[in-house]
């Protein structure tokens, strides 16, 4: 696994983010039909919360970030990207494997969505993630705490 670490997100990352939320969701946007370059960057600038946010680097690069998000009931797994040259290489499942940590020690749940059809919804899968609903566009999933 590459040289990796995570930092708390700033206000100043919101472009890059939002440029790497383009880059990586484009192929399954477009199979799905619902690809906006001006709209996909814009959604991302209107929901980013810096104080949820993490930002992946690797080799003290930006390669990614992950948002999570408290809600009243559950944890909310949002904007988890990571950049291609940085997939495959196990981070993606390490970053997640320790929010999840912290979600089971809080004893909260932990709810994401993922677009139909994405191949990280495999990741989430194997991380004990299961389908609550599915819409055309998205498939809602949780994951309860592990004692």
């Amino acid at each position: 696994m590459a040289d990796w670490g995570v930092r708390p997100a700033s206000a100043a990352d919101v472009e890059a983010v939002a440029e790497l939320r383009a880059l990586v969701l484009r192929a399954d946007l477009e199979r799905l039909g619902r690809y906006d370059a001006r709209r996909v960057r814009q959604r991302l600038r209107d929901g980013f919360a810096p104080a949820h946010t993490r930002v992946i680097e690797v080799g003290g690069a930006f390669a990614g970030c992950v948002a999570l998000r408290p809600a009243e009931d559950a944890h909310w797994l949002e904007h988890f990207y990571l950049a291609p040259r940085a997939q495959g290489g196990g981070i993606g499942t390490a970053v997640l494997r320790a929010l999840l940590e912290r979600c089971d020690r809080e004893g909260l749940p932990v709810r994401l969505n993922v677009l139909r059809g994405s191949p990280a919804r495999r990741l989430y899968e194997r991380h004990g993630f299961v389908v609550e609903s599915e819409d055309p566009v998205d498939v809602f999933m949780a994951r309860a705490p592990v004692a």
